[in-house]
């Protein structure tokens, strides 16, 4: 991905993965109305055409924050609808980041409070710094988690303790997140993004086609009632079927190899 941003980091730091960094970290890389818009068109130009891509891993600048939310200076003094056409950014956004046919990983290397804590619930699984904090804060100010957060933290930790974390806006460290199932794994701050990456490595080494039908099977699956899922799960099944990559992976298993994929 050669697009230049004005808040994002680019990097492919190995073949096939994207590493995009929230490059704002004078604000603790708070969301901002071109953050949030350079968001939604990145995920939306994966989704429409990923070239060679097959992983991509989401952290923030800094030791200090993975992203501290909304940025409050930028939305103060705001008129009721400007508030809305800037969350009309947001939603968009969230939905973009939510529906990536590419698995979607986050190095939580920080601070993840507001937005911060959607933006972490929203991406595919994460794993954390020890020094990571996670809280939904925005009944402190006067409104709810507006980008998806009473939707993706439910899902992610059970309702009753979502409602605990949301109603109470508290903080809660990456042990608790670990513990509730918001996070998959704990790491020394030094070795939390290299861990991710090789992890997203692991990845991108898989078929992709079938990485991604897995992904959107899963998905898709847990918003339906069991015998609708097993029957969207053989649609995506099928489609892996014709091609070139299961006969390759077939193949090479037999020939006693790696596999060579092309995402085809």
């Amino acid at each position: 991905m050669s697009k230049a941003y004005d808040t994002l980091l680019l990097q492919e730091p190995s073949k096939h993965i994207l590493l995009v960094t929230l490059n704002r970290p004078e604000a603790a890389n708070a969301f901002n109305t071109i953050m949030a818009q350079e968001l939604y068109d990145l995920f939306e130009t994966l989704a429409l055409n990923a070239k060679d891509i097959r992983a991509v891993v989401l952290t923030g600048a800094g030791d200090r924050a993975f992203c501290s939310g909304g940025d409050l200076k930028e939305r103060n003094g705001m008129s009721d609808a400007d508030w809305q056409a800037q969350h009309l950014v947001y939603e968009r956004m969230v939905r973009a980041i939510i529906a990536c046919p590419l698995p979607v990983i986050g190095a939580i290397n920080g601070a993840a409070y507001g937005g911060g804590c959607e933006l972490a619930a929203a991406l595919d699984f994460i794993y954390v710094s020890q020094t990571a904090r996670f809280a939904q804060t925005e009944v402190r100010i006067g409104i709810i988690p507006g980008a998806g957060g009473t939707q993706t933290l439910s899902r992610a930790v059970g309702e009753r303790r979502a409602k605990e974390l949301i109603l109470s806006g508290r903080v809660f460290d990456a042990k608790e997140a670990l513990d509730w199932g918001l996070a998959n794994e704990i790491c020394p701050p030094q070795e939390l993004l290299p861990a991710v990456l090789k992890l997203a490595e692991s990845i991108a080494n898989n078929a992709p086609v079938a990485v991604r039908q897995a992904k959107q099977a899963i998905h898709k699956g847990l918003q339906m009632g069991l015998g609708d899922g097993l029957a969207f799960e053989i649609e995506a099944y099928n489609r892996t079927i014709p091609t070139h990559d299961r006969r390759e992976g077939v193949l090479a298993f037999n020939e006693k190899r790696a596999p060579k994929f092309k995402g085809e």
